[in-house]
């Protein structure tokens, strides 16, 4: 499974021009190659007719306006799930750098819900260990539950502190 993640979607034509550039015409509009690395440089058969069906589009939705256009969004076909960004979602609600404000926890948690009621798959980043089981136990089927740069500099500061007088 190839899985694309498309950041700061707000509308459904949006969501369907995502969808689109992942698939070649009739059924979008991706540009065409012989042999690209995807099809590992020409060596996966029959690549171009059956790319699609190994394709995972996940759209972000960030903003107010992606929360009101939300299921019209999850709803557009080619879209598999989609993924709620906390930290720029608690920007644009006036909560800049609290992505645990009330206010953003409580569209996180409708958010959650409207996409399972659409059929489509909820996903979040979290850092914090409670939020993530949270998040699970209201559908997420997907949630990061670390930064690669967090955990690097995690473990570098720990290596530096065991050798620190």
């Amino acid at each position: 499974m190839q899985t694309l993640l498309v950041p700061y979607v707000q509308t459904e034509e949006e969501a369907r021009n995502a969808v689109a550039y992942t698939r070649y015409p009739p059924h979008g509009v991706r540009g065409f190659a012989g042999a690209p690395r995807a099809s590992g440089y020409g060596r996966v058969k029959d690549y171009a007719h059956r790319c699609g069906e190994e394709i995972c589009v996940l759209v972000q939705v960030e903003t107010v306006l992606g929360l009101q256009n939300l299921e019209a969004i999850a709803n557009v076909d080619g879209i598999d799930g989609v993924f709620i960004g906390p930290g720029d979602l608690s920007a644009a609600l006036g909560h800049l750098g609290n992505p645990k404000h009330p206010e953003v926890l409580a569209a996180i948690d409708d958010a959650i819900a409207r996409i399972r009621a659409c059929g489509k798959a909820p996903g979040i980043l979290t850092g914090d260990e409670t939020l993530a089981r949270h998040y699970i136990a209201q559908g997420c089927l997907f949630v990061a539950v670390g930064a690669d740069q967090n955990l690097l500099r995690d473990s570098a500061q720990a290596l530096a502190g065991r050798f620190n007088s």
